[in-house]
Formats: structure tokens, sequence, C-alpha cells
């Protein structure tokens, strides 16, 4: 049995018998050997973020946005413990062979839990979405099942929460770009996930953001990391900064002089390991006196306490013999299928889905995100071997009987695919497969190439953040032009964050968001299509209209950001997903003991397919008060219920759902009138426009902190 005290204590003791040469080189990702002491060189660097990445074959789930349209905490847990897995199996097959090279390692710098407050951000798609609670929640079960639960007290891989905090773009600004949130934005929804991450999950690591909050940048930031994270929180873990991002006190935030200074201050502030190689001036830091040898071994203890904890130095670690056989194996090529299934979104059916097989001889299927392999990785990701894509998954399910005409239509962002072709080299293919075939599915959307992070993407123009909501004006062509045809369209959306296609949703008959779906993403697609399964999956953001009045990207305040404070009404609102079956709430009551919410309900799905029914449970706060969320997430549950079945839930709501936050940041609950509302859906005027649906609502009081029923 080891613990962090005992793993301190080791790591105290090697430290001591280190040059402070030798303590430095260790706070560099890439650190080297120090064979007197038995220390192998440790690269720090690995991605974990839907799968093992950048290290060959691993098993891609869909990117994190898809798996947080799942709402489902339960089943992510399940996937981090198989990355885990993964991942120790491939640490330790490249450690027998002697490879210690980068994306190899135990310390995996996942999960990324800023919040997706503007639709243009190009790295949204690495998140869980817009909520702080449903954030907090995938969150923290994503780190619980990448260090595992042992009874050895060894961590399975060490999780890294990032970029902490305040960091949502724009990725063009971010190396020098200062954030001034107001306390009570930064209270109510940039920290409550790092928090959880902190306190409920115990993550073993934090990565700093580039950006500056207050005026100092995050990886020297004192009142972020030592007021806030250590003091107040209790985080005992190491800090990572993001990479290069020391660097850009001097370079770019101006906040420093010279990379001694930048060095001296991060780690003085806390900063333990820079993912870089700025540290490598502490030495040069020391003989300026801007920093002690004290807090250079004391950074180097943090890290080695995380190096001991993942029992590098024992040979009793319950994990160093998870075979290699595990990697993308039979069961989690499975487990892959079923994220999918659970992330896919259907947004619009007039009765086209499930396809009738009977009724159908050929389908055109057209588009750049058809047959792409980049449609279902995302960024941060894996090589799977035995990836589906959209054509391959239909072509399956279609069988012998129906043919299956195929055209890229378009290039994904280019009008001019040949350089010797006239723009529009495959348009009239498309025109003419639509125009012989029975319904056209409509494969568009994005990439990674074309959104992502500052310098990962092809999106050079804006350093992977999107211009505006719309498609690329190539497949804004081909859409109208094969919607021209007349025949039947079904509209497949593969991207990472909203975009706005309601100029094509009078002709669409039905419209499916798939995200980066994974592995088996097309395998996914194909039985909703073909009504193997139903659709589950809801909104985890915003589908804004493009020409919706959006806060400027660089201004932080969440006014007009996200369905808590949007003005007006999106395209399709958060929390929002068809099912092929209808669930009915009845025998819905509350009760309280003063300080907990008791929520009860019976769900009944009435329809003819098994499916899944994302509870959802909200609450609004009725007085006059400062500016408020119009409502806000405080439960959620997926839970399958069979045809004709019906599945009794209880949920115990804290009081301290009720709180709100001053302008100050003080967190308060107000005596006055809340609504609670259960249901499959937000309480909100656009999910009643689309689905003809309301929650079920119940009234409570608050007065002094004690709640009564209404």
């Amino acid at each position: 049995m080891t613990d962090r005290k005992e793993c301190r204590k080791k790591a105290e003791e090697l430290v001591g018998k280190m040059t402070i040469a030798e303590a430095v080189s260790q706070l560099l990702h890439q650190s080297p050997a120090i064979e007197r002491l038995g220390i192998p060189e440790y690269n720090w660097w690995s991605e974990g973020l839907h799968g093992v990445a950048r290290a060959g074959i691993a098993t891609v789930f869909p990117q994190a946005i898809g798996m947080a349209a799942s709402f489902d905490d339960d089943f992510l847990r399940k996937e981090a413990e198989v990355i885990a897995d993964e991942a120790r199996a491939k640490y330790n097959a490249a450690k027998r062979h002697g490879d210690r090279d980068i994306y190899k390692g135990l310390t995996y710098w996942s999960p990324n839990i800023n919040i997706f407050r503007d639709p243009r951000w190009g790295r949204g798609h690495e998140t869980y979405g817009e909520d702080p609670v449903l954030t907090e929640r995938l969150g923290r079960v994503f780190i619980e099942g990448l260090q595992g639960n042992d009874e050895s007290g060894y961590l399975k891989i060490a999780a890294c929460a990032k970029h902490f905090a305040v960091h949502s773009g724009p990725e063009t600004l971010r190396h020098g770009f200062d954030v001034s949130p107001s306390e009570k934005d930064l209270r109510e929804t940039y920290l409550p996930a790092f928090r959880g991450a902190v306190e409920d999950a115990g993550v073993e690591a934090v990565m700093t953001a580039y950006n500056s909050v207050f005026g100092e940048p995050c990886c020297a930031n004192d009142r972020l990391i030592n007021r806030i994270l250590k003091k107040e929180w209790g985080f005992d873990g190491h800090i990572v900064s993001d990479c290069w991002a020391v660097k850009d006190l001097h370079g770019d935030h101006h906040f420093t002089k010279t990379p001694q200074e930048s060095a001296a201050i991060s780690v003085r502030r806390g900063c333990d390991l820079n993912c870089g190689c700025t540290f490598e001036y502490l030495l040069m830091a020391l003989d300026e006196g801007l920093i002690t040898e004290e807090e250079i071994r004391a950074a180097a203890v943090r890290v080695f306490t995380t190096r001991y904890r993942l029992g590098m130095f024992d040979d009793n670690s319950p994990f160093d013999n998870i075979p290699y056989s595990v990697v993308n194996c039979k069961e989690n090529h499975e487990l892959a299928l079923k994220a999918a299934e659970k992330s896919l979104v259907l947004l619009k059916n007039d009765g086209i889905l499930p396809l009738k097989r009977e009724k159908i001889s050929s389908i055109a299927v057209i588009g750049p995100n058809a047959y792409s392999a980049k449609a279902l990785y995302g960024n941060y990701n894996g090589e799977s071997g035995q990836w589906c894509t959209n054509l391959d998954g239909i072509r399956k399910a279609a069988g012998d009987d129906i043919r299956v005409y195929y055209s890229k239509g378009c290039d994904i962002a280019e009008e001019k695919e040949d350089p010797l072709a006239r723009p529009g080299k495959y348009i009239s293919e498309a025109e003419e497969i639509a125009s012989i075939s029975d319904i056209t599915i409509l494969c568009v959307g994005l990439d990674a190439d074309l959104e992502g992070e500052e310098g990962d993407t092809g999106n050079a123009f804006a350093s992977g953040d999107k211009p505006d909501l719309l498609l690329t004006v190539s497949q804004r062509k081909l859409c109208d032009r094969v919607i021209a045809m007349g025949k039947p369209v079904i509209i497949v959306i593969n991207s990472g964050s909203a975009l706005d296609l309601s100029a094509y949703e009078p002709e669409a008959n039905a419209i499916v968001q798939a995200w980066y779906s994974g592995e088996a993403g097309g395998e996914a697609l194909s039985e909703i299509l073909f009504g193997k399964i139903s659709p589950s999956g809801k909104l985890p953001l915003t589908f804004y209209y493009n020409d919706q009045s959006l806060p400027d990207f660089k201004d932080y305040h969440m006014a007009g950001r996200t369905y808590k404070f949007i003005d007006g009404k999106p395209w399709y609102p958060f929390g929002f997903g068809l099912s092929y079956t209808e669930f009915v709430y009845k025998d819905t009551g509350i009760d309280t003991d003063g300080q907990t919410i008791r929520l009860h309900t019976e769900v009944e799905n009435k329809g003819d397919f098994d499916a899944t029914e994302i509870v959802q449970v909200y609450v609004r706060y009725e007085g006059e008060a400062f500016e408020k969320p119009v409502h806000h997430l405080v439960d959620f549950r997926s839970v399958e219920i069979a045809s004709g079945s019906v599945t009794s839930l209880e949920f115990e709501i804290p009081g301290s759902a009720l709180d709100s936050f001053l302008e100050d940041g003080t967190e308060v609950m107000l005596d006055g009138r809340y609504t609670v509302f259960i249901g499959g859906l937000q309480p909100d005027e656009r999910s009643f426009e689309l689905t003809g649906k309301r929650p079920v609502s119940f009234t409570i009081e608050v007065k002094d902190r004690h709640i009564s029923v209404g």
C-alpha cells in the first residue's frame, strides 16, 4: 500500500541526493536520465483526450464534445478506464523496448475542462460544452477513470485538468491576451469544473493556460495558483505550464524581461514543470538571486511525488503486467461503437427516419465528410486499426439490395480542388447521383484541419478559430446544387462545434449532428439512419444562428452567451435532441427536508424502440436580482428504457444548487421563489417550439437558507 505522504517522503529523499543542476533538469517535460541515481529518462507529455493520442494504434472514441452529448457520466468513466488500460499497456511495451519518447509516458494532459463559451473557438470540441455543471461532472468521472482507484494506492495514469484558467480563445491572441472576467463569472462559470477536479476527483496535475488573468500570466498567477488552487481548494499535486507558455512571460505578455526572470517567477509562484525549455535558465536565475535552491528542489519533489505515485521506481505496481493485447481490442472497439451511438444528436426528422428499407432501392452519399477519417478523429487523437467512415457504415447497412452511390462533391474548404480544373470539379457528379437516387445523404461540416488549436490546423487565417458559423463556401455551393435536385435529403454534420445550417433546414427531411464520432462513427450513424437503434444524444452547447448577435470574441463576460444568458432564440438549444420514441413523465413529485430537494418521477417509453432518455433538472430563481441565468442545469441522468416500460427515478438536489453568485463573486442563496424543472429538455421557448413539450415544474420557497415546497 502506498499513499501520497509515503511517495512524497521518497521523493524528498531522492531529490536530496541530486545536484541542483540535476534537479533543474527534471523540471522540463523532456527529463534526462540520472544514471547514478537509477532515474531513467522520462517525457512527461502524453495525450488522452478521447483515446491514447499520437502514439500509434489506439481505440479512438468520439471527440470530447461528442461524449458530452451523451450526458452519461457512468459511461464516460468506463471509457476513461479503457484509455488508462491502453495507456499502461503501451507504456509497458515501449519501456520493454527501451523507448522513452514523447507520448509514451504515464502523465496524460487530459481532460480539457475549459468552458466552451463562444462557438467560434477552435478548441471547443476538446471540451464538454458550455455548461459548468455538465463539464464538472464529466470532467470529474473522466479523471477518476483515468487515475483508477486501486487498493494499492498507485495511480494507473496521472490525469491533468487543463487549461487553468479562464481560457477559451481567441487562438490568435492567446500568448499575450489578458482576461479580466467579472468575479461573478469567474466563480459561477470558469472555476467550478477545476474545483471539482481537485476537491472531488483528486486530479494529480493541473496545466496552466497561455493567457493572463487579471494582469498575471497563468503560469505565474499568484491568485489562481496559490490563493485559489492550493490554499482554497487544497491542491497538492504538480502544476505544468502549457507548452512553451513560460517564454510568453517575456516574449508576449512582457510581464518579465528575461528568460531567467520568467523561469524563476513561474517556479516561485507554483509552476513545477515546464512544457518547453525556458526552465533551462533556472541555474542562471539562481546565480542572479532570482530564486533559491530550496524553491527549485520543492518543485522537483512535487513532480517526483507523481512519479512515485505511478510506481515508476517500484517493482510491485499492479499495472506493470497489463498486456499490449488490450490495445484496440474487440471489446474496446465495441465500447467505441456504443460511445458513438450515445453521442449522435437528431436535430430534425419529418418522419423520413428511420429509413424504410423496403421503400429504397438507391442512396446517394455525398460530401467531403462522407468518406473521411478526419471527420471521425477530431484532434488530439490516436490512429485506430479498425475505423468506419460514414460511407462505410451506410454501405454495410444497405447490404446488397440497395445501391449506394458516392461522390465527394467538393473539397471541405477549397473551391478549386484541381489546379487544372475549374472550381466545383465534383458538383455535376454529385448532382447526377442525387438525381437518380431515392434519397440523398449529404455529409458536410468541418474537420480538425479547420477547427482546432493554433498551429495544429490548416486554418491559418484564424489560427484554428472559425470566422463565422457557416459551412465553407465550397460546401454551401454543393448543398445548394444537390438540394435543388428535389430528392429527399438527410444532412449529416460532422463538426466539433455549432454550425448554422438553417438555410437548408426547410428542404432537409432530417438533420443529424454526428460530431467527430470516433473509429466506429460510421457504423453508429448507419444504425440510427436504418433504425437499428434510436438516437439519444442531446446538445451540450447552443447552436446559434450565424446572424445572431454574439458578444465580442475577446469579451469574457457571460452576458449574451450560452443557454443561460442568451439574447433571443437559437437555431437549436442546449439540451435538445430528438428520439424515435416518445417519453412520458408521470407521477412526478417533489419534497424537501429543508436542505435537500428530492424529486421523483416515472418515465414511460410509449414507443416501439428501446431507447435512452436523458433526464434534465433545471432551476430558475424567480425574484428580482442582479444579472442571473434564465435557468441553469443542476442534475441529469441517462437512463435506458425498454419499449413499453416505465422506469422510476429519484434525484437528490443539494440546496447549494440554488446558490447564486453576486457581482463580487460571493456565493449566496437568495430568499424568494424558485422553479424546479424536470424533463427531457430545458424550459426555454425554442425547445417548446421544436417539440411542443415543456418539462414538469414545481415551485419552492427559500427563507434564510431553508427550503420549503411552495
